[in-house]
């Protein structure tokens, strides 16, 4: 049967307890000082309500407990609705003007410029997932509650850098062109998707530390079946990196002809201021 029994982390409920109250305080400590210049829409609301609850769902309710002991394919859920919906969430809910006093404090201005920088974002999460998801880390995770539950926070804290360069709040923090962007979003999940072929294609079960629940084993769920769905479900961040190319593609594409109708406005413009010195000459000659 599937162990539906609730694990109550007292960790991931402190994490988002304070990440609740900063968040809160944040608006009110800003908006106090001036509310003209600190617009507080309500998708930011939402997009935070959708953040917080994501992260609970995932990890404050039976689908942890099956993910701990007997899914592999549950943990694969956990983890992508950690990156693809968790993360760009909490970074739609923070407003420039929330985020901005924080990164230009003279003490983490020096450190966000860093850790923001594409190639370094990049890298932190895909070292921080892999390293996670090799087999002895991943085995002693299982075996222990709360390190499992720091495994799954920092994969998401990680996965908020590596959204950073292409929806970062602050724009002072992320200066990709968009052919950049692009270039990023394709680049960035590669390493992930090379794991999740991996699980998919080899028929080797790297994690053999679960216990397939019975009525499940009889429908044919065997552990290589559970490994393979569970590297299906870690395609789907490739396929959410392919649906952020295209609005990256067109908003590219406008850039390009806004450049193109400014320059022949200015050339247009040249041309009349040409074509009235000339006259202002012509009737200067005939004049003399």
């Amino acid at each position: 049967m599937l162990n539906f029994s609730w694990h109550w982390s007292p960790g991931t409920l402190v994490f988002l307890i304070v990440l609740c109250l900063l968040y809160g305080f944040g608006i009110w400590r800003v908006r106090r000082r001036n509310a003209q210049n600190a617009p507080l829409k309500i998708y930011h609301i939402l997009a935070f309500v959708t953040a917080i609850l994501s992260i609970a769902l995932v990890m404050l309710t039976p689908i942890d407990t099956i993910a701990r002991t007997q899914l592999f394919a549950a943990h694969m859920v956990q983890a992508v609705i950690l990156i693809t919906i968790s993360a760009p969430m909490l970074l739609f809910a923070c407003p420039r003007w929330l985020l901005l006093p924080l990164v230009e404090h003279p003490l983490v201005r020096p450190i966000a410029r860093f850790l923001t920088k594409p190639l370094i974002a990049s890298g932190i999460f895909n070292i921080t997932f892999l390293l996670w998801h090799a087999p002895g880390p991943f085995h002693f995770a299982l075996l222990h509650g709360t390190v499992y539950h720091i495994e799954l926070l920092s994969i998401f804290l990680t996965s908020l850098l590596n959204w950073w360069p292409l929806i970062g709040p602050v724009k002072e923090l992320r200066k990709m062109s968009y052919p950049m962007q692009m270039l990023y979003a394709f680049v960035d999940g590669q390493p992930v998707d090379i794991f999740a072929f991996l699980l998919v294609f080899t028929g080797v079960v790297f994690y053999p530390y679960y216990t397939i629940p019975t009525q499940l084993a009889q429908f044919g769920v065997s552990p290589v079946a559970d490994q393979t769905i569970g590297g299906a479900f870690l395609l789907l961040p490739g396929l959410v990196d392919l649906v952020v190319m295209s609005p990256l593609f067109f908003r590219w594409l406008g850039q390009i002809e806004e450049k193109a109708r400014i320059a022949d406005q200015r050339r247009q413009e040249e041309m009349e201021a040409e074509a009235a010195l000339l006259e202002m000459d012509e009737v200067e000659t005939s004049e003399a």
